[in-house]
């Protein structure tokens, strides 16, 4: 950061919540052009979108904590989709830090709809240097061609 304003402490029993209405951009139809296959599908609330939801949560939750040269990545997600949301309702999306282990960070995660719960499980995020891991990346595409 470029003041010197101590940032607060990060640690488990952190809760964040974020709230989205279900949209068509947000269905199984609408998930990619690059892969056909969704095209035919049902028009709910696709996991693809639940999972970017949870993220996006996460990543909210996380911010105030983080200096601005830092950001969170997104390393491992075990989550069930047990239930279809029509387009028109409102899902929450709640995640808990559960686990801080030095930049390793568990989160327990659980996504509702207006009827109940439609999706639950963990979703691990890495803290890293938005700097470095800019120039890891740069490095890899270099190393790849």
């Amino acid at each position: 950061m470029s003041d010197t304003t101590e940032l607060p402490t990060l640690r488990a029993g952190l809760r964040h919540c974020e709230r989205l209405t279900v949209t068509p951009f947000h269905t199984v139809p609408e998930v990619d052009d690059a892969w056909p296959g969704f095209k035919d599908m049902p028009p709910v609330f696709a996991t693809a979108m639940m999972i970017g939801f949870i993220e996006q949560t996460c990543i909210e939750a996380l911010r105030p904590y983080l200096p601005d040269e830092q950001r969170t990545v997104g390393t491992h997600v075990d989550v069930s989709h047990a239930a279809p949301t029509p387009v028109g309702m409102s899902v929450t999306a709640d995640v808990e830090l559960i686990a801080v282990d030095e930049r390793s960070l568990l989160f327990r995660v659980s996504c509702y709809d207006e009827a109940g719960l439609i999706g639950e499980g963990t979703h691990r995020r890495a803290i890293v240097d938005l700097n470095r891991f800019t120039r890891r990346l740069a490095d890899k595409a270099v190393r790849a061609r």
